[in-house]
């Protein structure tokens, strides 16, 4: 069992490499998934004990303590709505299972014809389901991997699409440091909207999450997209992003992020405002944590995420 899934995550790995730029279709893939990783604008892969890091890396499912869930909710711009599911429940000698559920609702639409005749309306809704197993193949190493289902639906059109994720996570204790890498979104359409297959959201991600000696901060820093080319090989790593979540008492967190693609990608003009930039906490009573985050667009607008976790 542990050959074959190291194997697999290897062979995963190394394909994804090999296809360079997968931007492609459904993008609402690439959106933060709960409020937490929201607040820390998705430096997630390297973050444990969580059921959302199912979403980031599946191997960091066998860090979580005790069965957990979630439920979110995101306010996207204009009247995009979307939000989460997730659970993950350990099973002993087979590893962690965990399931989830991302959506996003685009709104109604005014349908018309060529003439601009109003004929009725029509909503467009995109959707994923997620399963995945991590499980340890030592005291220090985890891996994963996740099946996604992922579908889109514009007025009585839909496609499909199927997909694996597979991720490794590395902890070393005495220097209070985890180290993960996944790939996501590795896969194929299987029924497209207008009968010509588009890519899927392939993404690379590595990430580092330290918690300095004596301080009550948990540091970390992630790098995105590695599987895209470019013209300079250091322009690969200018995805990335960083966040800091504060341990300000048992029960508050404090959470600030910065993503540097994404204030490269907002900036208008000369400005770019408080693009990129991400504030939240969260907020633990008894087996319960209720976080928020706030996502600037700078000029743009901004984005608000509330998820409630709980553990059974």
């Amino acid at each position: 069992m542990r050959r074959s899934l190291i194997l697999c995550v290897a062979i995963l790995v190394a394909h994804s490499t090999s296809l360079g730029n997968g931007k492609g279709t459904y993008s609402f893939l690439r959106n933060e998934v709960g409020a937490r990783a929201a607040a820390l604008n998705g430096s997630f892969v390297s973050m444990t004990n969580d059921p959302n890091v199912l979403f980031y890396n599946p191997a960091a499912l066998p860090t979580i303590t005790a069965p957990k869930g979630s439920v979110g909710f995101l306010k996207h711009l204009l009247d995009v709505n979307g939000g989460h599911i997730s659970y993950a429940h350990s099973l002993e000698g087979i590893g962690t299972l965990g399931g989830g559920i991302i959506f996003l609702d685009y709104g109604s639409f005014t349908e018309t014809d060529e003439s601009m005749n109003i004929l009725g309306t029509f909503g467009a809704r995109d959707l994923a389901f997620v399963v995945g197993m991590g499980r340890s193949i030592d005291e220090l190493t985890t891996v994963g991997m996740n099946v996604k289902v992922i579908y889109s639906s514009i007025a009585n059109m839909n496609s499909f699409a199927l997909a694996l994720d597979a991720g490794v996570l590395y902890q070393i204790p005495s220097e209070n440091i985890t180290i993960g890498a996944s790939v996501l979104t590795l896969g194929t359409q299987i029924n497209s909207y207008l009968q010509t297959k588009e890519s899927l959201p392939l993404d690379v991600k590595i990430g580092i999450t330290k918690r300095p000696e004596h301080l009550p901060v948990l540091l970390n820093l992630n790098f995105h997209k590695l599987n895209e080319t470019q013209e300079d090989f250091l322009q690969r790593f200018s995805s990335f992003s960083f966040g800091a979540e504060f341990l300000m008492s048992e029960s508050v967190r404090l959470r600030v992020g910065y993503n540097n693609e994404q204030r490269k990608e907002l900036k208008l003009g000369t400005s770019a405002s408080l693009a990129g930039i991400s504030l939240g906490g969260g907020i633990l009573f008894g087996d319960y944590v209720l976080d928020y985050a706030f996502n600037s667009y700078g000029k743009i607008g901004g984005l608000h995420r509330i998820s409630l976790g709980m553990s059974f």
